[in-house]
């Protein structure tokens, strides 16, 4: 089952001599019940095509379909609800809550959609345990490693079960052990037969765990020459 499709998707940044076309008439289907690997150069435009799926950029023009919601046609509010509702990103700043300890981060997708602290936080604590973190659990970011502060940003993106989940680099920062764990994790927790995964990767550490692989260039999607997954 098609969890999302792209119609004719093209991003522009800039105007007039400044403009800068990042992608071009891309037309994708992403499954339900797979993990895909969007690859490509640095520049391709693989971070706007997922921050578009996820509702975070718009497209200039076209239309993205989300698990059958069309997100074009979503008000600023609506959009926001949805991506709370069904979307997790995993995002290469991390962007943690400097005052938040590690579970409290970790839960701030159940808080925000109203659920108890108290139960929410918890629920981060197991999650943030199963990444590796157990011992770091009321430590806050300033006290973590890159490493830990990115497995801390995957637990956040996981905490709700998300229909989507889709993650930019979430292994680049980790050791060989650590990302193993977090592919494991995101494949147990994150797809399922109405979920869906897409992650924007360099690391071919990861490519093993992939159900098919989808390649990028120049702000579109081009065949790979390789056969792998595809």
């Amino acid at each position: 089952m098609a969890a999302i499709e792209t119609h004719h998707v093209s991003k522009r940044f800039g105007s007039g001599d400044t403009e800068v076309q990042v992608l071009t008439d891309v037309n994708a289907v992403f499954d339900a019940g797979a993990l895909t690997l969007l690859v490509g150069e640095s520049g391709s435009g693989k971070t706007t095509l997922i921050s578009i799926i996820a509702g975070i950029l718009s497209p200039s023009e076209g239309q993205v379909t989300v698990f059958g919601t069309d997100l074009t046609a979503l008000g600023p509010a609506e959009l926001v609800r949805f991506r709370l509702a069904n979307i997790g990103f995993i995002f290469q700043q991390y962007n943690l809550m400097p005052s938040l300890t590690v579970a409290e981060n970790a839960a701030i997708p159940l808080i925000a959609a109203g659920a108890a602290w108290d139960r929410s936080v918890k629920q981060g604590r197991d999650l943030a345990a199963r990444l590796g973190l157990e011992k770091h659990l009321d430590k806050l970011p300033n006290q973590l490693s890159g490493g830990q502060q990115q497995r801390v940003a995957i637990a956040r993106a996981l905490v709700n079960a998300p229909k989507l989940l889709v993650c930019d680099e979430p292994t680049a920062a980790l050791d060989a052990q650590s990302g193993k764990r977090v592919m494991e994790v995101i494949r147990e927790i994150a797809v399922g037969p109405d979920r869906a995964v897409i992650i924007v990767t360099h690391d071919n550490r990861i490519f093993d765990r992939a159900d098919r692989i989808v390649s990028i260039e120049d702000g579109r999607i081009v065949p790979r020459s390789d056969g792998d997954h595809s």
